[in-house]
């Protein structure tokens, strides 16, 4: 287990961000507020990937990650973790590509933020009297999926549409690859 670093290096584009998400969409799978989706935009909190544009506007578009990231903050906040140590976990989860982050467990004693990759760092750090409270990135980043094949998205110019057979993480077919491609035909 590590305390989540603030530097983040570049990661590589998932097929699954091929799909790009307004603001109104991007809240509702995040169960966040437009207000806030704004406030955090411009505030550098979570910038949208794909398009982002000054002041508030529609025109924003965010891909999946940065709706699973929005999700996370919005827990983190809801229990009180600075803005600093949020902004440190932010950038450590946009760092990382979509293998990596159904492992990761997010724990807090709410002044610091770590990661737990297994099951015994989770336990380590509790007996530690250090972890208060724990954020599974994996089962965020199920939901939001669940959430994100009912909303609309659009297709990001000049992304490959993932095939209905790709694999991601540990080899779970992609099953919101599917359901889009059978709704743009």
């Amino acid at each position: 287990m590590s305390a989540v670093a603030t530097d983040a290096r570049g990661a590589a584009p998932d097929p699954i961000d091929s799909y790009g998400y307004r603001g109104t969409v991007a809240c509702a799978a995040a169960g966040i507020t437009y207000r806030q989706l704004d406030y955090w935009a411009r505030t550098d909190l979570v910038r949208p990937s794909l398009t982002a544009v000054p002041g508030s506007g529609a025109g924003r578009l965010y891909n999946f990650r940065d709706i699973v990231i929005l999700k996370i903050v919005k827990r983190l906040l809801d229990t009180g973790v600075s803005l600093h140590n949020i902004r440190a976990a932010v950038a450590h989860v946009h760092a990382r590509g979509s293998a990596e982050l159904e492992g990761i467990t997010l724990m807090s004693d709410g002044a610091t933020v770590y990661e737990c990759t297994s099951a015994e760092e989770v336990v380590e750090l509790v007996h530690a009297g250090q972890g208060v409270f724990g954020i599974s990135v994996g089962a965020v980043w199920r939901e939001v999926e669940a959430v994100l094949t009912q909303l609309p998205g659009e297709p990001v110019d000049g992304a490959a549409v993932p095939a209905p057979t790709a694999l991601l993480g540990h080899g779970v077919v992609d099953e919101l690859a599917v359901r889009r491609r059978s709704r743009a035909v």
